[in-house]
């Protein structure tokens, strides 16, 4: 594969993207570079403010560059359905980038852990309404945001939303493994559909965004301090920049790969570096367990693909 970088990118001239959580972090970095190779981008942002800071970034640093905020929160999913509504165009990519990480235990306006209920269950719910776009393109690819922690989730379906017992870092494992089954179920259930659909993962390894920081920002006791602290230690020390980050999200948005790809770091546990294909657990390529999860999505968010 090579050392790839963003210069690597295609020509993106003509394909429609939309980016969730591009306001910041490894979203804003996506929006920019399709941006700046032609595509045009919706950021897809729940912060008006913030998004439009990112927006006129794009705008500044890629001159004549396509791309519109739209607001988005994907914890709400009467909001969801209002922002697929209002996409009307054939769309090409669908970057599932938007989530939450190791959070003191909330609920989404619709009762799901906040976890789950964003990294997962709100992306699901997206990518099901926005599904007729994609088709309508006739070559559409959708990327979803995973993270090296899948490999030590599990879902739990006896108590999905953590509410008879919380463990926070365990709650984002369990929203990253979903991910992952996720993805890997469409790409499935595409084929079997004969849509012209690709599904696509990665993982940033560690980069330094602020995601790192809500949590323990949330966590007013001793605990949260000290992680945050350790954080920021781990920022400087492990991390790469996150428009490094971005790099294997960019790969697997914007490069020939067959559907089901898993793209991270190159670097020593996957933790920095360039973008390459990897594994992933056992778990997250077990047909029986996406089986179940995808049903019960359906159920929870009352949308369905095909």
């Amino acid at each position: 594969m090579g050392r790839w970088t963003a210069a690597d990118i295609p020509d993106q001239s003509g394909r429609r993207a939309i980016v969730t959580g591009a306001n910041s972090g490894l979203g804003l970095h996506a929006a920019l570079e399709i941006a700046r190779r032609g595509g045009w981008v919706i950021l897809a942002c729940r912060d008006e403010g913030r998004g439009r800071a990112a927006l006129e970034r794009v705008l500044a640093e890629a001159p004549g560059a396509g791309a519109e905020l739209r607001l988005l929160d994907l914890a709400d999913l009467s909001s969801v359905r209002a922002f697929a509504d209002g996409v009307g165009e054939p769309l090409d990519l669908l970057v599932n980038n938007a989530g939450v990480m190791a959070l003191p235990r909330r609920t989404t306006a619709d009762g799901f852990e906040m976890q789950i209920g964003t990294n997962h269950l709100g992306h699901f719910a997206l990518t099901g309404l926005l599904l007729p776009r994609l088709l309508a393109s006739g070559a559409a690819r959708v990327v979803t945001i995973s993270s090296g922690a899948h490999r030590v989730g599990r879902i739990d379906f006896d108590d999905l939303h953590g509410e008879r017992r919380y463990q926070r870092w365990l709650a984002y494992s369990q929203s990253k493994l979903a991910n992952l089954l996720f993805c890997f179920e469409l790409q499935r259930r595409a084929d079997a559909a004969g849509a012209a659909l690709r599904s696509v993962a990665a993982h940033p390894g560690w980069a330094a965004t602020n995601l790192q920081f809500a949590g323990p920002e949330m966590d007013a006791g001793l605990l949260g301090r000290v992680e945050s602290l350790a954080m920021k230690v781990a920022n400087v020390v492990v991390a790469q920049s996150d428009a490094r980050g971005a790099l294997p999200l960019l790969y697997a948005a914007t490069m020939d790969l067959p559907g089901g790809s898993y793209v991270g770091p190159d670097g020593p546990g996957e933790l920095r570096g360039h973008p390459k294909l990897v594994g992933s657990s056992q778990a997250a390529r077990d047909e029986v367990l996406a089986g179940r999860l995808w049903e019960l999505s359906e159920r929870l968010t009352g949308v369905t693909y095909w």
